[in-house]
């Protein structure tokens, strides 16, 4: 029997692919410039501190309290602080799960190879939006890709998802840890973009998501395979670590158990995350990696 190569297309991300992705992006607007290109300040679409007054909301816990809004405070009774159009670069932090279970696949490329060029797409997006773009996965011992802007910050960015998930990194700390880094990089006004398995999002508590996406926009972007959402009603083998185990999926009580496994948190990621102002989009590993764009600068409607 042959063996399989790795370097397949569709098992393994490329850095070739990744770059040919920037095409994806061409048709959005770029953001608004300031008078020294893309190496000077620009307005950012987003609300973060600065000088400029763009509105006031209700005061949350962190605020400032020198912003505080005291007209509408007292007109409210409830206390407000201000917040500033921020006249700087934008940041766009891509967080990688790199959860074990992504790296598979049954339809045109593996999970991983999805996250990867999604994070790609979004590296891209960022750059013809003149942000500056970072990146970093859920390791102790790695530090993130360092925020820098242009194709030099894209680069960096398409060769850590490379490197990332061409295997499962063994010193995998989880999703949990990823965030808890990105919470110490993210400033007021940035833009996080989350590639991760829907299980890894069901393993979060669901406090996780409000207080980064307070002062930011947060994307979630759900990895899945057809076999997940979509099994067939049939006799399935699987190879485990050192035997071989079947699964009849035709069996309705198996079907269930399939079900929990893998729709389940799929379901509940895209029905609770919206009311903690997250935009969140399941994408197959079938589907185009440029599908979940239209989420980009998408008013959040926050559930109360």
């Amino acid at each position: 029997m042959a063996i399989p190569d790795f370097r397949t297309p569709g098992i393994t991300p490329t850095l070739s692919e990744l770059i040919a992705l920037r095409s994806t992006a061409q048709g959005r607007r770029p953001a608004k410039r300031g008078h020294y290109g893309s190496s000077g300040h620009a307005l950012s679409p987003l609300r973060g501190r600065g000088m400029e007054y763009a509105e006031s909301r209700e005061y949350a816990r962190g605020d400032d309290a020198r912003h505080i809004d005291w007209r509408l405070t007292a007109r409210s009774g409830k206390p407000h602080t201000k917040l500033f159009q921020a006249e700087r670069e934008r940041l766009t932090l891509i967080v990688a799960d790199t959860a074990p279970a992504l790296y598979f696949g049954t339809r045109v490329r593996f999970k991983s190879v999805q996250a990867a060029r999604a994070g790609a797409v979004a590296a891209w997006a960022a750059v013809r939006d003149g942000d500056r773009l970072a990146a970093l996965r859920g390791s102790r011992c790695e530090p993130p890709v360092a925020p820098a802007a242009g194709p030099r910050g894209a680069l960096r960015v398409l060769d850590a998802l490379v490197r990332w998930y061409a295997a499962a990194p063994t010193d995998d700390a989880g999703l949990a840890v990823a965030l808890d880094h990105a919470a110490r990089v993210l400033r007021p006004g940035s833009r996080l973009v989350v590639l991760a398995d829907p299980r890894s999002v069901a393993s979060l508590p669901p406090r996780r998501w409000p207080a980064l996406a307070q002062h930011n926009e947060v994307i979630v972007l759900l990895l899945t395979d057809p076999l997940e959402s979509q099994p067939p009603k049939a006799l399935l083998p699987f190879a485990a670590r050192d035997h071989r185990i079947e699964l009849d999926l035709a069996n309705p009580a198996q079907r269930q158990r399939w079900r929990q496994e893998f729709g389940n948190p799929v379901e509940a990621a895209l029905e609770q995350l919206p009311s903690s102002g997250v935009r969140v989009q399941s994408l197959s590993s079938d589907a185009r990696s440029d599908a979940w764009l239209p989420l980009l600068g998408r008013a959040q409607a926050r559930v109360a």
